[in-house]
C-alpha cells in the first residue's frame, strides 16, 4: 500500500495526470467538489498530498499503531470515493457486449480499488486490534506488580 500511495502520489502533480482525472473527479458523486474548490491542478495537487500522506502514515504504522490506524481509515475513504465513482462513468459498460459486467473505458482501471478497499479494512483491523491490545498492556502495566515499581523503571 505504501508503494502504490507513493506513485499514484507522485503521478498528480503532473499536467498529464490532472487531465487524465477529469472524467473521474467529474463523475465521483462523493469527489465533484474538488473542482470548483481547488481547479483542475489544485484537485490533483490535493489528491497527491494525500496518497502521500496516507501511504506515510501507514509505513508508521509500523512503530505507531495509532498513526497506522488513521493511515488506513484514509486509505479505506480514498477507495470508497474512486468506488462510487464505477456506477457513475459514462460508458462504462459495453453495450455490444450486453452492458453490465462487460466494463470498458475507464471502470476497468477503478476495478482494481474494490481490492485495494479491502486491503485497507484489513489494514484498519490489524492497527486497530494492535492499538487496542498496546492500550490494555499499558492500562494494565502498573497494576501488573501489585502497584510495586517494575525493577526496569528508575525511582525519581
Amino acid at each position: 500500500m505504501v508503494i502504490i500511495f507513493f506513485f499514484f502520489g507522485y503521478q498528480k502533480w503532473w499536467e498529464y495526470e490532472a487531465q487524465t482525472l477529469i472524467p473521474f473527479i467529474s463523475n465521483g458523486p462523493l469527489i465533484f467538489w474538488m473542482y470548483p474548490v481547488f481547479g483542475i491542478r489544485g484537485a490533483s495537487w490535493f489528491l497527491g498530498v494525500s496518497e502521500w500522506l496516507f501511504g506515510a502514515l501507514i509505513f508508521i504504522g509500523f512503530w505507531n499503531k495509532t498513526l497506522g490506524a488513521l493511515g488506513a481509515v484514509g486509505s479505506c475513504l480514498s477507495f470508497i470515493m474512486t468506488i462510487t465513482i464505477i456506477p457513475f462513468m459514462p460508458d462504462g459498460w459495453a453495450a455490444s457486449a450486453g452492458g453490465f459486467p462487460a466494463m470498458t473505458g475507464n471502470v476497468p482501471f477503478l476495478m482494481k480499488d474494490v481490492v485495494l478497499l479491502a486491503v485497507s479494512i484489513y489494514l484498519l483491523k490489524q492497527d486497530a486490534a494492535r492499538a487496542l491490545l498496546s492500550a490494555r498492556i499499558a492500562s494494565v502495566g502498573g497494576r501488573a506488580s501489585g502497584g510495586r515499581t517494575r525493577p526496569d523503571t528508575v525511582a525519581a
